[in-house]
């Protein structure tokens, strides 16, 4: 599952991501369901796009008739009607600089930070859906994939976000059909040995609050592709 990430833009991020110059984006430190939030589409070459976190099937007439979807499972994406239109048609990355998990210990739950150390800007594999309220206007909204969790996400949640590098991005957005042979070799789990995970505060369970100090380690590093230790919590 990935229900928070971050997405932290460097200087480069137009050019990363192959976009048009545009104003530079602001840091998100707690991007949560419901909010908007940038993603990269392939329309004319790649755009950036605001849209709303929590993907509502297309053929719905109404945005409140359904319940948004915030993360697909890529092992059943061509079984679910929702989703099998986007899959061949709404292809998206969703940037991100990293993402979060819980712990439950007790009756509290500790929140661990996931990132990429050798890639400040990664991206999530996303589909999104465009679709006309009763009014006339349109909404877009998306979907994260998730998949299998490798060895460090694993001890926190059955699932993780499936990850993509940089090589794959451009498959992933590319124009045309894919099959389930595709998605089976695109959405896997990213190796665990260039991730790593480590404790943060609480205050990231509010999705009002924002801000550096959220990502910044309780008490230090778990080290790279080892599940979250007991230390440090």
């Amino acid at each position: 599952m990935c229900g928070r990430f971050t997405i932290v833009p460097t200087v480069d991020f137009h050019e990363r991501f192959q976009l048009p110059g545009g104003p530079a984006l602001a840091p998100r430190y707690n991007a949560a369901p419901g909010q908007e939030v940038p993603v990269i589409i392939r329309e004319d070459g790649n755009r950036l796009v605001a849209m709303t976190w929590g993907f509502i099937a297309p053929f719905l007439k109404d945005p409140q008739a359904g319940r948004p979807v915030i993360n697909a499972r890529a092992e059943t994406l061509l079984e679910k009607p929702s989703f099998r239109r986007s899959v061949q048609e709404g292809r998206c990355l969703v940037p991100a600089s990293g993402f979060y998990e819980w712990r439950r210990e007790g009756r509290r739950k500790v929140p661990f930070y996931f990132r990429v150390p050798g890639s400040p800007l990664f991206s999530f594999a996303g589909l999104y859906g465009t679709l006309r309220d009763p009014t006339g206007r349109e909404h877009r909204t998306f979907t994260i994939i998730t998949t299998e969790p490798n060895r460090l996400v694993a001890p926190l949640h059955g699932r993780m976000p499936a990850i993509f590098p940089r090589e794959k991005e451009e498959i992933w957005l590319r124009p045309g059909p894919v099959g389930a042979a595709d998605l089976a070799s695109l959405l896997v789990p990213y190796p665990a040995d260039e991730m790593e995970a480590f404790p943060v505060s609480g205050r990231v369970n509010d999705p009002a609050n924002d801000g550096p100090d959220l990502v910044r380690p309780l008490q230090g590093l778990t080290g790279r592709g080892e599940g979250p230790s007991q230390r440090g919590t």
